[in-house]
């Protein structure tokens, strides 16, 4: 039984309980599916339920009885063996070794769609992360969002979400003024301008502009330098494209700023907002009244000389994902973006939004790696791909992802190296590749899948693996409600651990000559099951399941 059939079990003994008048609600107050969880006490049974404390203010009675009433038709569910009521009206639930074993069967026959639900279908959602300037390579700053960014989308979208992965490129302003100054005195042999870009990536960049347009260095420097920004931010582009790529982050959209700016969209935005209302003119300057909603300011759109400011093209490119159809909108910023939350927020508050519903800014800590150096192509910073290098993408995506965003992280090079249990990414991949170790020896040895008892599976290994299995959707649920998939990176490292426990105590494989039977087939499957779930929960973080180690 996995927790969606028992969570729609009980369900249908809530509306079977209504209609027969033992309970004083209307079947609509019924939730399609009841939440149920691990209790934190195993002794206390295999699942728990809150529904009775939800529901039983509205039904008129108190939490104890409604769960009295409905423990008795929990009972004669099949493959219930008990129903306990404990505290003021929690439900504790123990199902039958054949129930539970049935889980085993139902994981590997939903394959790589086990633990993806319908939590927050509905939800079309747009999240912004990396976002870093075309002006240079990636570096350690951009390493944790990334990795985050990708893994948050992708529990998301597990749980019935509508996500589209968006990269906004700052290609407008005067930094790509400076970007463009730099690689044309590089090329002529001048010293980086004021401000400028230094590091051989500026030289690398020059001589692709070169292979590009060969005569570049006849031109005047006004000529050249249009010419120079485009080539190079092109190369930049396509240089940070590759760089994500190796690391494992796919976005749907790279939306250039400078497209709003041609596109009159600042100019648009703020007539907009004069319509909601919020726009104001004061000492020739163009405000947007965001003290209204929250904002320790009110904030230039226009300054007195007609330059739009950043904020002018924020607010654009707000009003640019609301025209798009995006209701929510996930904005992840790094450790010294604090102060853009209220104005985000009072962005979307003027467009007519809710800030508490249409858009959530998330802040991430910084992040250090003991030893790492500094990139030779940029000199100054510590290149990811040198991460990549140096590390593995599988080290640095899961380490990263194990730990909640807003906790200050230092990773330990010597520790994501080890080839041994203390390295959390080895010993989840580890119990990945263990699986499929085990399941070849147990082909060779002549067992298959050909048949399955769930009641056989009652060790008692047996029934704490399957507890964890069993619990991996509502992990995946809630990583994707808190966009937190550290959580589902820990209970990876927890099912591997019960794993390895009932791989020393429970042979799938018979020993010598013993013949193969029912017990081998049934383990099989529980084998086959752990190696599904360990990859879907791998893949949630960008990470590999290797087949051997």
């Amino acid at each position: 039984m996995t927790p969606e059939e028992l969570s729609l079990a009980i369900s249908a003994c809530l509306k079977d309980a209504i209609a027969a008048g033992e309970i004083g609600l209307s079947a609509s107050a019924v939730p399609d599916e009841v939440r149920v969880e691990r209790p934190k006490n195993r002794e206390h049974g295999d699942w728990a339920t809150n529904i009775a404390l939800q529901l039983s203010k509205q039904a008129g009675t108190n939490p104890r009885e409604f769960a009295t009433i409905l423990s008795a038709r929990l009972k004669s569910i099949d493959g219930v063996s008990a129903v306990d009521i404990a505290g003021p009206g929690f439900l504790n639930i123990t199902v039958d070794a054949g129930a539970a074993g049935a889980l085993a069967k139902a994981i590997v026959e939903a394959g790589p769609a086990y633990g993806t639900n319908t939590a927050l279908a509905g939800h079309v959602v747009n999240m912004e992360f990396v976002s870093a300037n075309p002006t240079g390579p990636l570096h350690i700053g951009h390493t944790r969002w990334a990795a985050l960014g990708d893994a948050i989308a992708r529990v998301l979208r597990a749980s019935g979400a509508e996500v589209t992965a968006e990269y906004y490129i700052n290609d407008a302003g005067s930094q790509m003024n400076t970007f463009a100054q730099s690689v044309y005195n590089r090329l002529h042999g001048l010293p980086v301008p004021d401000g400028g870009y230094p590091g051989q990536y500026i030289a690398d960049l020059g001589h692709e502009v070169l292979t590009e347009h060969p005569d570049i260095r006849e031109l005047t420097e006004v000529a050249a330098i249009p010419v120079i920004r485009s080539a190079a931010y092109q190369a930049q582009m396509k240089d940070i494209q590759a760089t994500l790529a190796d690391f494992g982050v796919e976005f749907d959209v790279f939306f250039s700023e400078q497209e709003l700016h041609d596109a009159g969209a600042i100019g648009s935005a703020v007539a907009r907002l004069r319509e909601q209302g919020h726009v104001f003119d004061d000492g020739g300057a163009v405000w947007l009244r965001t003290t209204d909603f929250g904002d320790d300011k009110d904030r230039v759109m226009i300054r007195a000389n007609g330059e739009p400011t950043y904020f002018a093209a924020d607010a654009a490119y707000y009003l640019s994902k609301k025209d798009r159809g995006f209701t929510e909108k996930i904005y992840l910023l790094g450790a010294d973006h604090h102060g853009y939350i209220n104005r985000l927020k009072a962005i979307a508050a003027c467009a007519g939004d809710d800030p508490e519903v249409n858009i959530e800014v998330l802040i991430g800590q910084l992040v250090s790696v003991n030893g790492a150096k500094l990139s030779k192509r940029a000199g100054n910073i510590i290149e990811l791909k040198d991460l990549i290098d140096w590390l593995g993408k599988d080290a640095v995506r899961y380490s990263l992802a194990r730990f909640p965003a807003d906790s200050p992280l230092t990773l330990d090079p010597d520790l994501l190296k080890k080839h041994s249990n203390e390295n959390p990414v080895f010993y989840v991949q580890y119990a990945h590749a263990r699986t499929r170790g085990a399941a070849r020896n147990a082909v060779a040895a002549g067992v298959d899948r050909s048949a399955f008892e769930a009641s056989l599976l009652d060790h008692a290994t047996e029934n704490e693996l399957l507890s964890y299995l069993g619990s991996y959707p509502s992990i995946v649920a809630k990583a994707a409600e808190l966009r937190e998939p550290h959580r589902v990176a820990r209970h990876l490292e927890v099912i591997a651990g019960a794993y390895h426990r009932w791989y020393d105590a429970c042979r799938i494989a018979p020993m010598g000559d013993e013949p193969v039977t029912d017990v081998n087939r049934t383990r099989l499957w529980l084998n086959d099951a752990t190696s599904q779930v360990l990859a879907n929960g791998l893949h949630l973080l960008g990470v590999s399941a290797p087949e051997r180690m």
